[in-house]
């Protein structure tokens, strides 16, 4: 949808960023109790060679069949909102006017209630599929993962602002532009 080029564009910005997607990949490093939890519910298949999660063993796994995506999500979710909600409260402490937490299933966690403000990020369908399939996704792999997530009209529909990046990314950043200017209080 565009979560890392908003992310980018922030940074740039000096916006402070937590990504939660890195933050997945941070509790489950080897030897984090998550990682022993998830080796220990998915089996040793869950693990490589190398010791790292098998990212591509586990999604096959967790997309088809929700009661296992369930059993990772309660493993990971909680650790990493530990982490962002940690990460925020610094943030507050050090005073900083915005900051921005990139959490791609908000809404589905229920923590769009721990924010002054949600901006969503979305593009077509059309372009999220094509996106997709640039990452090698498989029809059925990016089908799998649509249905595991609220629909971004839905999304669209419960934030308080809409960053569209179908168009170029100096378009993208103007919408940025506006909706920080909002949230600053400068306009």
């Amino acid at each position: 949808m565009g979560k890392s080029a908003a992310s980018a564009l922030l940074e740039k910005r000096g916006v402070a960023i937590i990504d939660t997607d890195q933050l997945a990949r941070d509790v489950v490093q080897p030897g984090e109790p998550a990682w022993h939890e998830v080796q220990r519910v998915f089996g040793p298949d869950a693990v490589g060679p190398d010791q790292q999660l098998r990212r591509d063993y586990l999604a096959s796994v967790v997309f088809a069949e929700s009661a296992k995506r369930q059993q990772l999500e309660a493993i990971l979710h909680p650790r990493i909102r530990e982490r962002w909600v940690a990460g925020a409260a610094r943030w507050r402490e050090e005073k900083r006017p915005i900051g921005a937490v990139v959490i791609p299933l908000l809404f589905e966690t229920g923590a769009q209630r721990e924010f002054d403000a949600i901006v969503c990020v979305a593009c077509s369908g059309a372009s999220q599929h094509s996106r997709l399939e640039q990452r090698g996704w498989s029809p059925e792999q990016i089908r799998r993962r649509l249905e595991a997530q609220w629909p971004a009209e839905k999304k669209m529909e419960r934030a308080h602002y809409v960053i569209w990046t179908e168009a170029s990314m100096d378009v993208h950043a103007a919408q940025w532009e506006r909706v920080l200017k909002k949230l600053s209080g400068d306009e």
